[in-house]
């Protein structure tokens, strides 16, 4: 199961978008007898000035495309004390390694650099939720919401949060928020660049009740077929009171669905 860092998804799984680039040049021109191609001196002279053009930055989020996330806090270290772009992807790169006290560190450096950096505040979020630390973590995403209100991956984190202090109804209502922003918050895939969409590392005894949560704010959006996704997950997980699938108004627009009907009339297996 998965949160939002700005990189909870499963259960160790940490998203971030990460500037991806292809500098391979290519040639078609015809071999020497001496071994090296005709066009070799031209290529190396078009490679030297790619090389150029690429940016600290650049190479540490090229570093951290290929998941080698060392290398890349070497690269945004040596700016991470001016920018707080770089030490915010620094405590990132440390996030991916699950090292959140320095992954903390660098987040905190990059809101000392700029207070009105949202993705850091979220991001350090992500860390106090990781330590289980959940006021604190609602404390910083109420932060960067009042920066960025329409983020979905914030309202996501934040109703995680209030979710692991099982406050269910606060938690579902903002989930709804955050679906009817994205639709898709909910699905594995990155985050939005610079952010860390939060570990969702549910209890075990809340996971069936956090899928009927989901399922039911997919259903009220309209999304059946995620809606559908994720009452078989909470039925998988143990969830009990399956009534509730039937008789709640929400999952109504599902009644005549085949496949709904066949959940419905078989016991699927508990994990």
């Amino acid at each position: 199961m998965r949160f939002s860092l700005s990189l909870p998804i499963s259960t160790t799984f940490l998203a971030t978008t990460l500037v991806s680039s292809t500098f391979a040049l290519q040639t078609t021109s015809a071999q020497s007898p001496s071994g090296f191609r005709a066009g070799a001196a031209a290529q190396a002279g078009q490679q030297s000035e790619v090389s150029k053009s690429i940016t600290p930055e650049m190479r540490g989020d090229i570093f951290m495309a290929r998941k080698m996330f060392r290398e890349a806090i070497e690269v945004y270290k040596d700016g991470a004390n001016k920018s707080a772009v770089m030490a915010n992807k620094t405590g990132i790169a440390y996030h991916q390694l699950l090292d959140l006290d320095d992954a903390k560190k660098y987040y905190e450096r990059a809101i000392k650099l700029d207070r009105n950096y949202a993705e850091a505040l979220n991001n350090l979020g992500t860390v106090y939720y990781g330590q289980k630390s959940y006021g604190r973590a609602i404390n910083q995403y109420k932060k960067a919401l009042r920066l960025k209100p329409d983020s979905a991956s914030y309202l996501s984190n934040l109703g995680t949060a209030y979710f692991a202090r099982k406050n269910f109804e606060l938690a579902a209502k903002i989930y709804q928020q955050a679906l009817a922003i994205d639709p898709n918050i909910f699905e594995p895939r990155g985050g939005s660049s610079g952010s860390v969409i939060q570990e969702r590392s549910i209890d075990a005894e809340d996971r069936a009740k956090f899928h009927y949560f989901v399922a039911k704010q997919y259903a009220k959006a309209g999304n059946m077929e995620q809606a559908i996704l994720n009452i078989r997950r909470a039925l998988e997980e143990g969830f009990k009171e399956r009534k509730k699938f039937v008789e709640e108004p929400e999952f109504a627009i599902l009644h005549d669905n085949v496949e709904f009907q066949q959940l419905m009339a078989t016991e699927p297996k508990v994990l």
